[in-house]
């Protein structure tokens, strides 16, 4: 029980650390990452004594409040882990997520499919292992049995298949600045084609 309380303090002031909109352990019990954080922590217990339907009936209530953080009870995470903002991070069954971890919103790690991950041995590992300090910035997407190896940081939009390195930096390709059309290019209806097909304006 005092460890429990001990890591329940600890993850308000992390809140407090990380966060600049919060300023309070006060405030910090309306963050998002709370309510998550500390309904993982007691469905993992019970998931590893073998309570799996009462450890998932609670990942489904701590989803439902926190704007879609979906951390199974299964994943293994370490010390401070932070959830900025929230919604939509998956986490997935035998993720493994080390200290000091930043995880923005709309984050999967996930598995690559049950197509492939059905043809691994019983109890293999089918999602990422995140080390000590690493940043995954927002939209992110890392998946399979990966390492992601400690201080490093994985951008925005980047789509992680394999081993990231301890310190290394992993970029998604920035956005490409298009000039407006003239109206010559306006006028030509395959070229004004290319332009609204490329911006998702269907």
């Amino acid at each position: 029980m005092r460890k429990a309380i001990a890591r329940a303090k600890e993850d308000l002031s992390m809140i407090v650390a990380r966060d600049p909109s919060i300023s309070t352990r006060g405030e910090a019990l309306l963050h998002p990452a709370l309510p998550a954080l500390w309904t993982y922590r007691l469905a993992h217990v019970l998931h590893t004594r073998g309570h799996r339907w009462t450890a998932r009936i609670l990942s489904y209530l701590a989803r439902s409040v926190t704007g879609g953080i979906e951390i199974h009870p299964g994943a293994r995470l370490g010390r401070r882990v932070f959830i900025d903002h929230g919604a939509a991070v998956v986490i997935g069954e035998t993720a493994v997520i080390g200290d000091d971890v930043t995880i923005f919103h709309q984050v999967t790690l996930g598995a690559v499919g049950w197509w492939r991950d059905d043809r691994r041995e019983p109890g293999a590992r089918r999602h990422p292992v995140v080390g000590d300090r690493v940043v995954i910035g927002t939209n992110a997407i890392v998946l399979g049995p990966v390492t992601v190896g400690d201080d490093a940081l994985i951008g925005a939009g980047s789509l992680v298949l394999a081993d990231v390195p301890p310190g290394a930096r992993v970029m998604a390709p920035a956005a490409e600045i298009v000039p407006r059309l003239s109206a010559e290019d306006r006028e030509d209806s395959a070229q004004l084609l290319r332009a609204l097909a490329t911006s998702g304006c269907w």
